[in-house]
């Protein structure tokens, strides 16, 4: 199999529950390398669960997560240096420097403390808050702080993002300044982005996009393929189409 033909995240008859509570139900889809996947879903649709799986928070007791061809539960170093995470909470310590805080993460990933300091100066650079870079995290905006995460995710350099919700909280403007910038990613570095949100104006006509709702995936390929087998007419027709008119349809 060629290195192109192996997807960059693939999950397959993945399922989990809280106790009597099936969070997720025979979940499969494939994130290919170099795309940005839509992780589509109102809240509670499972896809923090979904996360937790991909990462390794929670163990993948039915069903199997491959990252680039690694099996998260055989060989989770392997899958997960080839990862780079943004989680819908924030994880940066507020106390301590925006540099401090990426050299820490560089610093578990193994990087040597030269090199750290480049690849950060590097990363704040391309984000346009290397003046920031001795700065508490707490005096950043939301907007900074996220852009903060996505730096810092990708210091190790991994082939594929997931982000969980990243711009939930922002404003407008910030929102659409961080899609552009991991968007960037896929179209310059080639890195392979899974993005969950539920709000269906950071769905592109080009993006390969999952439906999941209420723990299943009702639709998944390319967004003109997904409305097409709907007979809607755009996205969020599909969409409401798909979940029998979920009472609160993404905006």
């Amino acid at each position: 199999m060629s290195v192109e033909a192996v997807a960059a995240l693939a999950v397959r008859g993945v399922s989990h529950a809280y106790g009597s509570r099936q969070a997720l139900c025979d979940v499969s889809l494939t994130v290919p390398q170099s795309r940005f996947t839509a992780l589509l879903g109102l809240n509670g649709a499972g896809k923090t669960t979904l996360f937790s799986l991909i990462t390794r928070l929670y163990d993948t007791r039915h069903g199997s997560i491959d990252v680039l061809g690694h099996r998260v539960s055989r060989e989770p170093g392997r899958a997960l240096r080839l990862l780079g995470v943004v989680f819908q909470a924030r994880t940066l310590d507020l106390d301590i420097s925006v540099m401090d805080n990426l050299l820490y993460h560089a610093a578990l990933h193994g990087i040597g403390n030269r090199e750290a300091r480049q690849r950060a100066l590097d990363a704040l650079r391309e984000i346009e808050l290397t003046d920031r870079s001795r700065d508490a995290v707490r005096r950043l905006s939301g907007g900074q702080m996220r852009r903060i995460e996505i730096a810092r995710a990708l210091l190790h350099r991994p082939r594929v993002l997931v982000l969980d919700e990243p711009t939930v909280g922002l404003d407008v403007a910030s929102r659409s300044a961080i899609l552009r910038h991991v968007r960037s990613l896929v179209r310059d570095r080639g890195v392979a982005v899974l993005w969950a949100t539920h709000l269906l104006d950071e769905v592109a006509s080009d993006d390969a996009v999952v439906v999941l709702h209420r723990g299943r995936v009702l639709a998944a390929g390319d967004v003109p393929e997904v409305v097409a087998s709907t007979g809607a007419a755009d996205m969020r027709s599909a969409f409401i189409a798909l979940t029998g008119g979920a009472a609160e349809a993404p905006e």
